[in-house]
C-alpha cells in the first residue's frame, strides 16, 4: 500500500485515539527531550518502533522536520513540503492502527536526490531549466520505497546535473558539510549526505556515476553503498551514462544500507553474520595509496591495523595497468553518453525542455564543461572511434582485470581510502595542497573511486576516523561484480571493528 492509498472515514476514526496517545500531534514533545533521541535512531530502529507503536509516524516526521529547519544553513534540500510529509505520516499511523500489513519501511521519511523523478515534487537535477519540471510518475526505485511504506522527505540538493564532486551548485546554492560549513560535502549527492550526517533522516537516496554516492559519504562521515551497476533500476533518473549510472543509499549504519537493498531488490533474506577472521582484503598500493594527505594516510593505516587485529588478512597486490585503463574509459564514456542520453530523458519524460535549452540555462561552470567536453564540435569532444575503443576494448579489459585480480588474490574485497584528502573548502576546485604538493582537485577526490564504478563493482564506504582538522576520513571496500549481499554482510563485521565516529558539531 502506498502513501497515496485512500483512507476510509471508519479507519480514520479507529486510529484517532491511538495516534493521539502516541503523541503524534505534539510537535513540542519531539523537540523537547524526545527530539534528540529520535534523531539518533537508525532506519532499522525507527521502523521497528513505528511498527510496534512505540512512537507515531507523525511524531517522528515532526522531529525530523524540525531538525531540517534547524539545519537550513546546510542547504541540503531544494524542495521539502512539510504539510505533505505530515499528511503521509498521519496516513501511515492510520494504516498501522487499522491492523493491516506494514511494509519494510513503514512510516520512514527518506530524502531523495533531486535527480530521480517524483510525482509529488519537481525533479530539477539542480539546474534552472528543470526548475518547474513535474514528472508524471515516480521513478521505479522511488515507487518501490513508497510501496514499502516510506515517505518521500523532500528532494535534496546536488551538483548541477550531477556533473561534479563538490555540490557547489551555482543555481540553488552550495551544500555545506555538517562537520565544517566552509567545506564541501562532496558530490554529486551532497545534499543527501549532508542531511543524513546532520541527523535530518537516517536513510536517503543518492546516485553514483563516478563517485557521487561514495565521495559525499566519505567526506560527511556516513556509510554509502553503490551496488553493482544495474542492481537497482535507474529509470526515471536524470542520466549521464547507462553504463555507469547507479542509484543507491546513504545511511549511518550498514544495517540500514542492507534494509534499502532488501526493498530495492525484493530480497528479504537476512544477511549472514560473518566474523572477520580469515577474510582476505586486497591492497593495491601503487594506485590507491600514493600521494595521500598525511592525516588520511595515518587514519587509513590505523584502521587497517585494527582490521588485522580482528583477524582480517591483508593481501598486497596491484591491478595491472589500472591507471591507463581508467584514463582510456571513464571520461570518454561519460562525456559521450551525456550528449545522447540527456536529450532522450528530456523527451521521454515530457519535460518541455530541449537539450539546447537545458545547456543554455545551466550555470556558467556547467556550461563551460559541456562546451569543452560534451557538445558536438566541442574542442575536447569524444570521437566515435575513441568511444567505441573505450566501450568495446578498454572497458572489457578493465573488467577482466578486476575479475582476474579477485581470483588471483582470493580477496573478498579491495580496501583503500575513499579520497586522498578530507573535505576541501568550498571554492577550492583548482589545485589543492596535499603534503606541500599542489594536486588537482579532481585527482584528489576522484582518483580512488573511479575504478569501482567504471568496472561495475559494488562499493561500500565506511567512516574510519576523524582527522586533526575535525573532518571525517573513510575507507572504501569494493567487491567482485555481483557480490553485493556478501559485501553488505562483510560490512556488518567491518563496522563492528571500525566503530562509529563522532557526529558533526551541534
Amino acid at each position: 500500500m502506498s502513501d497515496q492509498d485512500p483512507i476510509s472515514r471508519r479507519q480514520l476514526l479507529q486510529a484517532a485515539v491511538t495516534v493521539a496517545l502516541l503523541g503524534g500531534t505534539s510537535a513540542l514533545q519531539a523537540a523537547a527531550g524526545g527530539g534528540s533521541p529520535l534523531l539518533e535512531l537508525t532506519a532499522v530502529e525507527a521502523v521497528r518502533r513505528l511498527k510496534a507503536g512505540e512512537m507515531s509516524a507523525e511524531r517522528y516526521a515532526t522531529a525530523l522536520l524540525e531538525r531540517s529547519a534547524a539545519t537550513r544553513n546546510l542547504n541540503a534540500f531544494i524542495s521539502l513540503d512539510h504539510d505533505a510529509v505530515l499528511s503521509a505520516a498521519r496516513a501511515a499511523d492510520v494504516r498501522r492502527a487499522g491492523g493491516g500489513p506494514l511494509g519494510l519501511l513503514h512510516g520512514l521519511p527518506i530524502p531523495v536526490k533531486d535527480s530521480l523523478n517524483t510525482a509529488d515534487y519537481p525533479t530539477t537535477a539542480g539546474t534552472p531549466a528543470l526548475k518547474h519540471f513535474r514528472p508524471a510518475a515516480d521513478a521505479p526505485l522511488v515507487a518501490s520505497l513508497r510501496d514499502a511504506g516510506a515517505i518521500v522527505f523532500g528532494k535534496t540538493n546536488l551538483h548541477e546535473l550531477s556533473y561534479g564532486w563538490t555540490s557547489n551548485n551555482l543555481a540553488f546554492g552550495a551544500v555545506r558539510n555538517p562537520y565544517d560549513l566552509s567545506r564541501i560535502p562532496g558530490g554529486s549527492s551532497g545534499g543527501t549526505a549532508a542531511a543524513i550526517a546532520a541527523r535530518v533522516a537516517p536513510l536517503g537516496v543518492a546516485e553514483d556515476t563516478e563517485g557521487s554516492i561514495r565521495v559525499p559519504a566519505a567526506l560527511c562521515g556516513i556509510t554509502g553503498f553503490r551496488p553493482t551497476t544495474g542492481r537497482y533500476s535507474t529509470a526515471g533518473a536524470v542520466p549521464i551514462s547507462h553504463l555507469f549510472d547507479q542509484a543507491g543509499p546513504h545511511a549511518r549504519s550498514v544495517a540500514d544500507l542492507a534494509l534499502f537493498d532488501a526493498v530495492a531488490t525484493r530480497d528479504t533474506r537476512p544477511l549472514p553474520r560473518r566474523p572477520l577472521k580469515g577474510v582476505r582484503l586486497a591492497i593495491g598500493r601503487r594506485y590507491w595509496f600514493e600521494g595521500l594527505d598525511a592525516e588520511v594516510e595515518r587514519i587509513t593505516h590505523d584502521a587497517l591495523r585494527r582490521l588485522q587485529a580482528a583477524g582480517a588478512e591483508l593481501v598486497e597486490a596491484d591491478v595491472p595497468d589500472l591507471a591507463q585503463l581508467i584514463e582510456l574509459t571513464t571520461d570518454q564514456v561519460q562525456n559521450h553518453d551525456a550528449r545522447l542520453e540527456l536529450p532522450e530523458f528530456l523527451a521521454r519524460y515530457r519535460t518541455g525542455v530541449t537539450f539546447e535549452e537545458l545547456v543554455a540555462g545551466a550555470s556558467p561552470d556547467i556550461q563551460a564543461t559541456f562546451r569543452r567536453y560534451v557538445l558536438a564540435g566541442a574542442p575536447d569532444v569524444v570521437s566515435e572511434d575513441a568511444y567505441r575503443a573505450a566501450v568495446d576494448v578498454h572497458l572489457p579489459r578493465l573488467r577482466r582485470a578486476f575479475a582476474d585480480y579477485f581470483a588471483r588474490t582470493g580477496a573478498q574485497a579491495i580496501v583503500f581510502p575513499a579520497t586522498m584528502v578530507t573535505a576541501p573548502k568550498i571554492g577550492d576546485e583548482g589545485l589543492i595542497d596535499v603534503g606541500g604538493h599542489k594536486v588537482a582537485f579532481e585527482l584528489a577526490v576522484s582518483r580512488n573511486i573511479a575504478p569501482g564504478s567504471t568496472a561495475a563493482l559494488p562499493g561500500l564506504v565506511l567512516p574510519a576516523g576523524i582527522a586533526s582538522d575535525g573532518l571525517p576520513v573513510a575507507l572504501e571496500f569494493d567487491g567482485p561484480t555481483g557480490s553485493d549481499r556478501n559485501l553488505l554482510a562483510l560490512g556488518l563485521a567491518l563496522e563492528q571493528v571500525l566503530g562509529r565516529i563522532a557526529p558533526p558539531p551541534a
